[in-house]
């Protein structure tokens, strides 16, 4: 039965797919990803680039990224319907999404405005690997060891806050709380950020990931990143603490 299938592709890494993404991509006559502009080739379809048959249809799918929300709101509904008449017209078409479909995930939209547009066509998700989970992965195999969460902690996964204001009280709520944070698109945000950690006595508790799983990243104590704007695929790892039991 033909259907929209939304597949996680994980952070940059093609070995990084799962093996039920890996099937449901061979599976589908269509493979659809998205891009920010007409043209281009979009990071989602670069990741599961080799997975992908020559005989296979693409099907780039515009997501503007601007801040109006207008533009967004009808980018999900066109996209929306292009993956339902793939299926009303027989063909299976397979949604690449980097890192996992259901965590900050422009495909998230898609698939919320193809099950409310087009309620009977038949969906299915791939979960996929997170630069978070693969950022710590990656940290251990490099003898800097990152477990996520221990015993009875909490973790937080977000953006990072917009202003050192925000940062602080985050902070200080996670030490009380004994919450790892996990915060994501760092950009232009790392220059005022790395200053504030550092007064606070944290930068060597931190790690640093930069475009996870590509072949330029970069995994490092943040005391080792100078203060200036990043990639927007960045993120940090902040522990204030450890559990009392450990080895």
């Amino acid at each position: 039965m033909p259907a929209v299938t939304v597949v996680g592709v994980g952070p940059g890494d093609p070995d990084l797919l799962t093996v039920a993404a890996v099937r449901a991509i061979a599976a589908a006559a269509v493979v659809a990803y998205p891009v920010a502009q007409p043209e281009a080739e979009g990071m989602a379809a670069r990741i599961a680039a080799p997975w992908i048959a020559p005989g296979q249809r693409r099907l780039p799918l515009l997501f503007p990224m601007v801040e109006e929300p207008e533009p967004r709101i009808a980018a999900w509904h066109a996209a929306a319907d292009a993956l339902a008449a793939e299926v009303a017209a027989g063909r299976s078409v397979v949604l690449l999404c980097e890192g996992d479909a259901s965590l900050y995930a422009s495909c998230s939209y898609a698939l919320l405005a193809l099950r409310r547009r087009h309620p009977g066509c038949a969906l299915t998700v791939v979960p996929g690997i997170t630069a978070v989970a693969a950022a710590a992965a990656a940290a251990s195999s490099l003898g800097l060891p990152w477990p996520l969460a221990l015993q009875q902690e909490s973790l937080l996964i977000r953006p990072t806050p917009e202003t050192p204001a925000e940062l602080e009280a985050l902070l200080e709520r996670s030490a009380a709380e004994g919450t790892v944070l996990a915060l994501l698109k760092l950009g232009r945000r790392w220059a005022w950020l790395r200053p504030l950690l550092e007064r606070r006595g944290l930068l060597g508790q931190c790690l640093f990931a930069r475009r996870v799983g590509w072949p330029d990243q970069l995994l490092a104590s943040a005391d080792q990143v100078p203060a200036e704007e990043q990639p927007y695929f960045s993120l940090l790892l902040i522990r204030q603490a450890w559990p009392a039991v450990l080895p």
